[in-house]
């Protein structure tokens, strides 16, 4: 039998790659993923199921022909709020004029246009901001009756039918998920997602949906890109599985200067917490049609990376852009070369928190620590609900990390998580067994030679989730 073919990231930081137009073939998704995608993102904001299940279905055959677990990521749309339509298609407002937004469907014109969302007329109040257009066009709001808003225009400019409506300073009383998302989360579950990517999150309650609806079948990782969220971050880091740090809507809420604070504060208590942490939107931006990004983008992607999220994500760079593998390379380039910065690892051991009083997380830290010291050339973890993996990823290790599974669907979900090189494998019946297990894969995947020493991590008795409990030094033989 022929060996199959090997494939070993040579960085520890994660790649999410969005496919769209761009990147629809099997051929242009094997690049991506040979280039360094470890998850794929499907939006559902754009393109029907039919088109996300072949996306799906491509994927699929990428894992078995590489014989590695592919995460695939959906991001369900969230309530999109907009304006309706002018009667020329477009008028221009003039700071200082005075605009009303209303109830009334006819179209509109330089004086008024409908806004479809009675939620946002009746929890709007006097001096409220609404920015429209992703926060080109800004209105202040003057009067308040029960049909309509009286604004004042802040900042000027074209408005053009259905542009996106949004309101920093207001939690609006609508649910993230619409009915459009809810068939589309049973639709990405059903067909083997295993993220859902929760879209306009402003309170807890939403996650708590979510998770009732997933019912366990995949992550929930909450997209923040509501300031309002940010007044819950702990209590709402505390129900998801993981979380992304959404910068489009959230630059357009927020003020610029505020965001690159909010992206870090987001990033570290989601590493305190042990929650994978996406950063995610322009990071490439402009290779969507250019071969090569400019050099604040490229300090951009270094920057997430020195922070220590657990991955990095290319959206219309991947799923629409001129160059599609090429930004995928140039991530898999920055980050590999950030990584191998001696400043890297020490702000990484500088920023490490302490392990929580529990037995997982002391054997966590342990291992971590017991493979520094030894110089150990690998860790492995046998995961049943990928629990430990995420336990042992919390310590960023400086020794790589084998996730061992049982299950596909774990495998899967470990591609988004920092380190870990997961690996389905039957589960141990012993101590001994793990053991020699452990051995036998780190050598297979190239991790370990012979001679070489490794830490085991794992729970007994075997089988059971989050009894993770055991520690042991092994030498490969």
């Amino acid at each position: 039998m022929a060996a199959r073919p090997k494939l070993r990231r040579r960085r520890r930081t994660k790649i999410i790659a969005t496919l769209g137009p761009a990147s629809s073939s099997i051929e242009v998704l094997t690049r991506l993923f040979q280039a360094g995608a470890d998850v794929f993102r499907l939006n559902f904001s754009h393109g029907s199921h039919e088109d996300h299940a072949a996306r799906i279905a491509m994927i699929r055959e990428l894992e078995q022909r590489f014989d590695r677990p592919i995460g695939i990521l959906a991001d369900v749309q969230g309530p999109k709020l907009r304006v309706g339509r002018f009667g020329g298609g477009r008028v221009q407002l003039q700071t200082g004029q005075n605009f009303r937004l209303d109830l009334n469907p006819t179209p509109g014109d330089r004086e008024r246009v409908n806004l479809p969302h009675p939620e946002i007329i009746e929890a709007a109040s006097i001096g409220s901001s609404l920015l429209l257009d992703d926060g080109k066009l800004r209105l202040r709001v003057t009067r308040k009756r029960p049909d309509a808003l009286e604004t004042e225009c802040v900042v000027g400019g074209p408005l053009s039918d259905r542009k996106g409506v949004n309101v920093p300073d207001v939690v609006l009383p609508i649910p993230a998920l619409t009915e459009k998302d809810r068939a589309d989360l049973e639709f990405a579950v059903s067909h083997g997602a295993n993220f859902i990517g929760l879209s306009f999150v402003q309170r807890p309650e939403d996650v708590m949906e979510a998770r009732r609806l997933i019912d366990g079948r995949a992550w929930v990782m909450v997209k923040l890109e509501k300031p309002q969220a940010l007044d819950n971050l702990e209590t709402i880091l505390d129900l998801t599985d993981a979380v992304m740090v959404a910068r489009g809507d959230l630059g357009v809420e927020l003020p610029p200067e505020e965001v690159p604070l909010a992206q870090k504060r987001i990033v570290r208590l989601a590493r305190r917490l042990g929650k994978p942490v996406v950063v995610a939107t322009q990071m490439l931006e402009s290779m969507m049609s250019a071969p090569a990004p400019t050099r604040a983008e490229a300090s951009d992607v270094a920057t997430a990376v020195f922070d220590g999220a657990d991955a990095v994500m290319l959206s219309g760079e991947t799923a629409a852009g001129q160059y599609p593998y090429e930004a995928v390379n140039m991530m898999d380039r920055i980050v590999a070369r950030v990584e191998q910065d001696a400043e890297w690892r020490a702000l990484l051991d500088a920023s490490r928190q302490p392990p929580e009083p529990q037995t997982a997380d002391a054997i966590a830290a342990a291992v971590a620590q017991v493979a520094a010291t030894i110089k150990a050339k690998a860790i492995v973890a046998f995961t049943h609900s990928g629990s430990t993996g995420l336990r042992v990823a919390r310590e960023r290790p400086a020794a790589p990390v084998i996730g061992l599974t049982q299950t596909m669907d774990v495998a899967r979900r470990m591609a988004v998580i920092w380190g870990v090189h997961a690996v389905v494998s039957e589960d141990a019946r012993s101590m001994t067994d793990a053991v020699n297990r452990a051995s036998r894969l780190a050598l297979a995947e190239g991790f370990a030679g012979h001679g070489d020493e490794i830490v085991v991590a794992a729970g007994v008795p075997f089988g059971q989730s989050g009894t993770t409990n055991a520690l042991r030094v092994a030498t490969v033989r």
